[in-house]
């Protein structure tokens, strides 16, 4: 877990909530937000500067009642990445918490050994980077082309552990928090064998995390240079999104105009007919690359409370692996002919 390797954590011998407040070493909150962010998380994420460590508290407690053996960290900054995701509702934001810890037991491939120098050949790949100007909103952009990843190199599960560090080394930041991000996955060159990879049983668990699993705010999603293969690829991943991120969902085909209406070229690469020079992947690559020690705590292991529930589970076992199994061999002939 990203940026939170000194944090007060619950355990299985954790007290109750009001010993819970007096463990030591819990860092102080100090609010890095501008004025007009401030105005923007009361307007959007019903935050209240006046109630915000109230709030944190009654989340706090919750964790500490309800799961005392979670093992998340409890300081303040981290407990309000969660409740800004989920404006405020305490539940929903208890909710997402248990979520973003079961995503890390439930796929070990991707959370075993989470760090940035374990996926250091998917970066200098390029296939994920974050270019370096914020949008007019204020939200960074995160660009994704499927087409740097050579199948025979390394799994697909290693480009999905490096849009994770990649997320979470963004969250650390609170402006991203309240702004969120946008996505531009350029998905040139992409053939039906690469495509094959990315079958429901794995997009219903990338979907799970980034809808369900993890503290961002994903605003808009641009896809540019689909070819006809991706009408195959999202009718796999279509069924999984909610209608409020479907809704986010922009083709753009080759029309870079499209793209300029919601990614403006003075922020763009030239690749993509922006103003700001060519693609540099290295900037970014160096910043995660130095950001190791955020990221040495492993929660793939974490063994949740006996009286969870399976609806609080995002991926329910075997079931729903042969349910996604039965629906990729029933996508195949669609993305034949989409080929």
């Amino acid at each position: 877990m990203s940026g939170d390797s000194d944090c007060t954590r619950t355990s299985p011998s954790a007290g109750s909530p009001s010993d819970n407040e007096f463990l030591p070493d819990r860092p102080k909150y100090v609010c890095s937000l501008s004025p007009d962010l401030i105005i923007k998380a009361r307007e959007e994420l019903q935050e209240k500067p006046e109630w915000r460590l109230r709030d944190v508290q009654a989340l706090r407690d919750m964790v500490s009642k309800d799961y005392p053996s979670l093992g998340t960290c409890l300081d303040d900054a981290f407990l309000l990445r969660f409740l800004r995701a989920r404006k405020f509702d305490y539940d929903r934001a208890l909710q997402l918490l248990v979520n973003y810890y079961t995503c890390r037991r439930s796929w070990p491939e991707v959370f075993n050994n989470l760090k940035p120098s374990a996926i250091k050949p998917v970066l200098e790949s390029g296939f994920v980077t974050v270019l370096p100007r914020l949008d007019p909103e204020g939200r960074h952009v995160v660009c994704i082309r499927p087409d740097r990843w050579t199948p025979s190199n390394y799994p697909i599960t290693e480009n999905i552990r490096a849009i994770y560090l990649t997320l979470e080394k963004l969250i650390q930041s609170e402006e991203t928090q309240v702004n969120g991000i946008v996505i531009l996955a350029d998905y040139k060159g992409v053939s039906l064998s690469k495509a094959s990879h990315f079958g429901p049983f794995v997009a219903k668990k990338v979907i799970g995390i980034l809808q369900d699993g993890f503290p961002i705010r994903i605003k808009a999603v641009n896809i540019i240079n689909e070819p006809r293969i991706f009408k195959g690829i999202f009718a796999i991943i279509k069924p999984f999104l909610k209608e409020k991120i479907a809704n986010r969902v922009f083709l753009h085909g080759c029309d870079l105009n499209s793209l300029h209406q919601n990614i403006p070229p003075v922020i763009l690469p030239e690749e993509y007919g922006g103003t700001s020079g060519k693609l540099d992947i290295s900037t970014w690559n160096e910043l995660l690359l130095a950001s190791e020690e955020d990221f040495l705590p492993d929660f793939s292991q974490l063994v949740l409370p006996c009286d969870s529930s399976p609806h609080d589970m995002l991926v329910s076992g075997d079931a729903d692996e042969k349910q996604c199994d039965d629906s990729l061999r029933g996508m195949k002939p669609q993305l034949y002919y989409c080929y």
